[in-house]
């Protein structure tokens, strides 16, 4: 069963109650077969799932009494009070803002007249939100009218950041800097203590999802998605520079030609796997070479979370 200490409405799209899920009805519903309702806040039993996600559950009362409701209409008993308490959307939180960057085409030497403005960031809400009880969302989003933004929470960024994601990784790389406060200065000052042996685990991860990606859809049709299988060459070449140079290389434009020729896609997919396979060789070869440490360096990275917080507080 789900967990249900998290609201129900924070499951994903094709998330269903299962059957036998205590619920509570959200609004006023006609009793099956009767003229009679029950309440808002009554206690059922989901007796019967819909076929589809967007389809109506039969709950079953103490009584014998049923109701249809849908999803919207349902919250699972134990999770009503973290309903009530889920991560609000209008906080006006953009004006936390301390760092913004440019990512993507633009800050690897990749563009074209049609690339768009990928930004990233970070924010850092004031104390009293996170003793709130009520739940900070962990990143920001705004992908409408063509934007590509995101945000992510000050501590949501340094743990993505300590377990060595790339694309978080890279904001603190990007030779582009749009916005940075004394606080994201001293982040960007540290870069090199989130860098460790860690970082050949989930590079080597991301490229194994991306090969397998391709060669899955190849061997199924033929074709492969050319602008990830630049993106798999282009994380190779970070990560073995990373392991290398102790730098998370983010211009490649020194492989722009190379690059680019594969995303317009003229580069068969045998050529691709070959020279994915010669420089997974040599990001073998780095990890055994490298002098980066075992483990980022938390004490420091901790201390500016620390002072990042106390910096927050009303």
């Amino acid at each position: 069963m789900p967990n249900e200490q998290h609201s129900i409405h924070k499951h994903s799209p094709g998330f269903v109650i299962p059957a036998g899920t205590q619920v509570v009805l959200r609004q006023s519903k006609p009793l099956d077969g009767s003229d009679s309702y029950k309440k808002p806040g009554a206690v059922g039993f989901v007796a019967r799932c819909p076929g589809r996600a967007d389809g109506n559950y039969l709950v079953e009362f103490t009584d014998g009494a049923t109701v249809e409701a849908s999803f919207d209409e349902l919250s699972m008993r134990r999770a009503e009070v973290d309903n009530e308490l889920a991560v609000q959307s209008d906080l006006g939180l953009d004006r936390y803002v301390i760092y913004k960057c440019m990512v993507g085409s633009k800050a690897y030497g990749l563009d074209n007249d049609d690339s768009d403005d990928d930004i990233r960031g970070i924010f850092l809400p004031p104390a009293k939100m996170h003793w709130s009880l009520f739940e900070l969302p962990g990143q920001l989003e705004d992908h409408a009218n063509g934007n590509d933004e995101v945000f992510w929470e000050f501590e949501k960024y340094v743990r993505l950041s300590l377990k060595a994601n790339p694309n978080v990784l890279e904001v603190m790389w990007t030779p582009i800097v749009l916005e940075a406060n004394d606080i994201a200065k001293e982040l960007l000052a540290l870069r090199s203590s989130f860098l460790s042996k860690h970082l050949y685990k989930t590079y080597s991860g991301y490229v194994l999802s991306q090969f397998r990606r391709m060669k899955n859809a190849f061997e199924k049709t033929g074709e492969y998605k050319s602008k990830h299988a630049m993106h798999l060459i282009r994380l190779l070449l970070s990560g073995i520079n990373a392991l290398n140079e102790h730098e998370i290389m983010i211009d490649v434009s020194q492989h722009r030609d190379e690059l680019l020729k594969i995303r317009r896609g003229e580069r068969s997919f045998e050529e691709v796997r070959q020279q994915a396979l010669s420089l997974d060789r040599e990001f073998q070869t780095a990890f055994e070479k490298t002098t980066l440490p075992e483990q980022p360096n938390f004490a420091v990275i901790d201390d500016l979370l620390v002072r990042a917080r106390r910096s927050m507080v009303e």
